[in-house]
Order: structure tokens, then sequence, then C-alpha cells
């Protein structure tokens, strides 16, 4: 086969003058390897950005892996090479073959615009057109715009590789997990599911995190129009798909972006720059052009290409500082002299602002661990543009709290308070992730102190404060069903603890917390806002027992939730309600169905015009061990 490069091909001077400037904002249409079939020609063309190679060729198994047969042309002095490598049909494997001008560089790489890779240890990229699926979700894309802000959002956090397998222990593909997590995802009542990153990688292990084609879907569980199949299935069933995504690094792998074309082309040349060193990864470089515009464009890539309902962006803390986990003089200060990383700040606000400017009805979630102000905040008004920001805070106080022996928590009750003190500051979401179930953190029921009922009470304790504490909800796979194990990628959940019954009742706790969750506009519709918020009691540390209302934009939504952290059952507690009138229970956690005990105030109680903490009626309740009640003011029939 020969190489047949042409000024007419797909990349055209206007292409060249977008890339150049920074806002080919769907690159992917030009650069990487394009099909075409027609009267005149049949092959594929490929592009390739290498501004300091001397040669580019592409290799395959169409040529012997040859690097002498198709070669590819420089397209002027723009740093940009193409080629028409005729016969070149879907499913052919390449790679570029590239001779760098500086020191005499030779390698072999593969696309960094790949659609679809080899399945690991074979590392080449395969020609494929994305081409072909026929969506039917269109209904969803209409209607997704109401999952926002003033929406009931429960994510459910998984990895596809270790949720579910085969009876002999291989991968599911993204098939045949379609319809099993649809189903799951919609009966558990999860309005999205979140996705670890589906990015081609090379390293089971990495779980996705380090991205060797940003543009494919792993091919470990099919090609990318199943991956599209799996997709459409979830929004069919009405649930929304959200990808961990992942522009703070990339792996060194020789194959790979780094030292792409013999220079440190996507990445910086100085260490202190340019290395993860938690990680062994390498750092983007953000003030180039051509790298922002590829990782913009990506992003735009899996919500255009693949309907993607929200990208949640992975290690933003170790994008906005230069010294993130570096010691003295193992950094550079900006040009001010200070510690942020400026290139990648205005790289986040210029993404946010066009993944919102593109696509209005998706959203964008930073997984940021310090106080950098405004992370969810408009642009426009300074901030960095995130719809919401993971409360890393709420996360590790909630679980040290819980963590105690319940004799010990009236020392730490403002663990579970201070989260009030700033949960306005930014649209949280409040993350149980798998990040909290490896590496020796244990599982969720692990990290619960006790006995082995004592164990299920606090975790369905923690459950509810979470599900009524302001703020979007994530939980990893495992955890709603009681998973004893931390989480291994090698295999899946451990789904025969199911038939046992405090098992079950956990998952059907977790099912109704959802559905209550998504009926209750006063648990969703001011998580933003501090008047749906307020303390009924948030001083009774001796006895353990936090009590608050939440509130929707109607007066009428308004729920009363009282939580006792010790498995001492409170009898004749006097809590203070908003109103008179009969108030159900309409959640309690030490319910039977669920594994409890079975205490409770028989379906609710009638307000008294005694007034306590401030309200102006009361009621007489008991409050059952370890559990998380909530009340809810009768409504007329």
């Amino acid at each position: 086969m020969k190489t047949m490069t042409t000024a007419n091909g797909p990349i055209s001077e206007y292409d060249l003058h977008l890339l150049a400037e920074g806002t080919h904002y769907r690159s992917w249409e030009k650069l990487g390897a394009h099909s075409i079939k027609n009267d005149r020609m049949q092959g594929t063309f490929f592009t390739l950005w290498a501004p300091n190679a001397e040669e580019v060729a592409v290799i395959g198994d169409f040529n012997g892996w040859q690097s002498t047969d198709n070669p590819l042309a420089r397209i002027k002095d723009s740093g940009y090479w193409q080629g028409f490598v005729a016969g070149v049909e879907q499913g052919a494997l390449y790679k570029f073959a590239i001779t760098s001008k500086l020191k005499s560089y030779r390698v072999e790489k593969t696309d960094p615009y790949a659609f679809h890779g080899e399945i690991r240890p074979a590392s080449a990229s395969v020609v494929w057109d994305l081409a072909g699926y026929d969506w039917q979700d269109s209904g969803w894309l209409a209607a997704r715009r109401d999952h926002h802000h003033a929406a009931p959002i429960s994510v459910y956090e998984l990895h596809l590789g270790s949720w579910m397998r085969r009876d002999d222990g291989s991968w599911l593909t993204y098939r045949e997990l379609a319809g099993k997590l649809a189903d799951y995802a919609s009966h558990m009542g999860f309005t999205h599911v979140e996705l670890l990153p589906v990015n081609e990688h090379p390293l089971d292990a990495s779980w996705g995190y380090q991205t060797i084609g940003y543009f494919a879907p792993t091919s470990r569980f099919g090609t990318p129009q199943d991956f599209m199949y799996l997709v459409d299935t979830l929004h069919q069933a009405g649930v929304g798909v959200i990808l961990d995504w992942v522009p703070a690094h990339f792996p060194r792998d020789a194959h790979g972006l780094a030292y792409f074309d013999g220079s440190h082309l996507y990445e910086h040349a100085d260490p202190r720059q340019g290395e993860h060193r938690d990680w062994g990864t390498l750092i983007f470089n953000y003030g180039r052009t051509e790298v922002a515009e590829f990782l913009l464009s990506n992003a735009l890539f899996w919500l255009d290409v693949y309907h993607v309902d929200g990208l949640r962006v992975d290690a933003v803390a170790s994008m906005l500082y230069l010294d993130y986990s570096r010691g003295d003089g193992e950094w550079i200060p900006n040009r001010y002299g200070g510690r942020e990383n400026l290139e990648a700040i205005a790289f986040l606000k210029r993404f946010n602002a066009l993944v919102y400017q593109e696509h209005p009805d998706v959203m964008t979630f930073a997984e940021e661990s310090t106080a950098y102000p405004m992370v969810s905040r408009p642009t426009y008004l300074g901030g960095l543009g995130f719809g919401f920001k993971w409360n890393m805070g709420w996360m590790h106080d909630t679980l040290a709290y819980m963590s105690h022996d319940p004799v010990h928590r009236s020392y730490h009750h403002h663990r579970l308070t201070f989260s009030l003190l700033y949960a306005y500051h930014e649209n949280f979401m409040l993350p149980f992730s798998h990040d909290e179930v490896v590496h020796g953190k244990g599982s969720m029921i692990g990290k619960m102190p006790g006995d082995y009922w004592r164990k299920f009470a606090n975790l369905r304790l923690l459950y509810g404060y979470m599900f009524t504490h302001p703020g979007k909800k994530l939980l990893f796979m495992g955890g709603e069903i009681g998973q004893w194990t931390e989480w291994n990628h090698e295999g899946a959940l451990d789904w025969p603890l199911l038939d046992f019954p405090f098992h079950q009742g956990l998952q059907r706790w977790v099912r109704d917390l959802n559905t209550f969750l998504r009926g209750e506009p006063a648990l969703y519709e001011l998580d933003n806002d501090p008047a749906g918020f307020s303390w009924i009691d948030c001083n009774d540390s001796q006895q353990s027992i936090l009590s608050y209302i939440r509130r929707g934009k109607t007066s009428g939504d308004v729920v009363v939730c009282i939580g006792n952290f010790t498995p001492v059952p409170r009898h004749n507690y006097r809590l203070g309600v908003p109103a008179m009138g009969y108030w159900q229970e309409v959640l309690n956690s030490d319910a039977v169905i669920y594994g409890g005990s079975g205490q409770g105030n028989f379906g609710g109680k009638e307000a008294t015009p005694l007034s306590v903490h401030g309200e102006s009626h009361s009621l007489n309740v008991t409050l059952p061990p370890l559990a998380m009640m909530v009340f809810r003011l009768k409504r007329g029939d």
C-alpha cells in the first residue's frame, strides 16, 4: 500500500487556523484515523500533531509494521502530519513511527486520538468508525436539564470490571453489563451511575486513572458501539451516566503521550512542574495551546459522541497547586511568586465555561480536597465554574466520628456539626467513594464499631444522616450491601451476602432512602440555600443526638430529622417541631425490615403546643438505638 498525501485531505486550512489558536474544540473530527469510502477513494486518512518530528510514518498490520511503506507528509510548518493509506478499513491495527529531529530519537506511539485500541498487554490503536449506532435516548436527553442543583441527585459509583462478573470470573461485556446495571441502579433508586475512568489504560490496577487512550473506551469490555449501548440502556431506564475524567496526569508508558515526538510535547519538561511523584505520572502542560485544546476537545467528545451526562474531574487539588505533595525546592513558583498553578486554573475555568456553553444540561464535579475558594461558583464571578464540589471535609469528619465507639462520641460531637458552618460555601456532593474502601482503609461496614448488630445499625444511621444532610449523594458499589472486604478490582462484589437478612436489610434501607429522597422536595430543592436547613438542637452532645429541619421551596415541604448516635434508646424525648398536627414517622432505620430492633413511634406523633428547642410545638418521641428517623407533617387526603 502506498501513502497518498493531498492538500484536499480531511484537515483544511481553516482547521489548521483553529488548531493554532486553540479553539478547535472538536479536533477529534480531524485528527487521528478517519476512514473514507466513496467512488474515488477507499482507505484511511491519518493525521498527527508531532512538531518536533523529522519523519512520521504509519505502521500496522496492513504493511507488516514497516515504517518505510506509508510515510506521512508534513503540513507546511504547522506541526501536523497527514497521509492517506488506501485499502485500510475499520479494524486495522496501527501506530505512528516517529523519528525526532532532536537527538535522532525514534519511537512507536499509539494514536492520541484513537477511537479504539487493543486490549492490554497489546497496545496498538485500531481504526474505528463511530457512526452507525442507533440511539434511543432522545426522551432522556430532552428531559435531563431537570437534573441539576434543585433536583435530587444520588449517584452509584462503580468500576465496570469488578461490579459483577461471569461465573468463571471473567469480565462482563458492556452489553452484558447494560441490562443488569440499568435494572439494578433503577431498582435501587439511584439517579445516576458514575463510572471509574473507562478510557483505555494499560494497567488494570490503575482502575483507569492512568489513561493512554483519552478518546477510546477500554476494549476490555467491547467496542465503542458496545459502550454506546451501555449508556443508551441506562438512559432508557432513567439513569444518568457520569464519567470520571482524568486531565491531571498521564502515565509514562513508552507508547503513550510521554516524550511523544522526542520532546516534552504534552508534559512540562522540568520535573518540578511535570512529574507527579505520588503516582509516578506526568503532568499536562496546560499553558500550551495544543495541549489544552486536546483536553478540552476530549471533554466535549464524551458529551457529544457518547451522550454522557456529566464529568467528574479527578485530582483537581493536584492541578491547582504547584507545590502539591512537594517539599521546599521541589517546585517552581508562579510569575507572582505564589503556589497557585495559574495555567491549570485558567484551563479549569475554560473547561467548565466550554462544557456548560455547549451542553448546559450536563454537570461537572470537582474532586477537590482543599479550601480553594469558589470551586463551584461561575467563572464570571471569579470561580472555577464547576457544577459541584465533592465535600471531602464532611466525609473525613463523619467517618472519623462514626469510627469512635458510641461511649466516646460525645467528645467528638463537633465533627458532625462543623459541616454546617460551610455547607453553603459551595454546591456540595457528599461522597463515600472508592478511595475510602481501599489501601487498608477497610470497607464501609468494617469501619463501624461494635458487634455484628451494631455495625449494621451504625451504617444505616450513617447513611440516614448522609441522605438528610444538605448536598447531593454518592456511594461506591458494595457499600449498599455491607461488603465486608475492601474493594478488589480483580474480582466481583460479594453478591451472595444478600442471602443474609442484615445485608438484605441494609440494601433495602439504601433503596428506601433513595426513593424518599426523590419524592421529598425538602431533602433536595434547597440543598444549596441556607433557607433549606435549620437546627432543632445541635448541642445535645451528652446524649449524642442531632436534630434538624429540612425545607423545600413550598412552605408545606418540611421534614424533621433526628439521629441517635448511641445504642441507648431514648424514651420520652421532647423534640421541637415547627407546626401543630400529626407528624408521621416516614423513615426509621431501626425498623425490623432493615435489621433493626423495631423500636419507634407507632407511625407518628401528634404535636402538642409546648415550645421546645425554640419551636412552637413539640413531640414526645422514642429514639431507637443507633438510628435515624424522619418525621413529616401529615398532609390532607
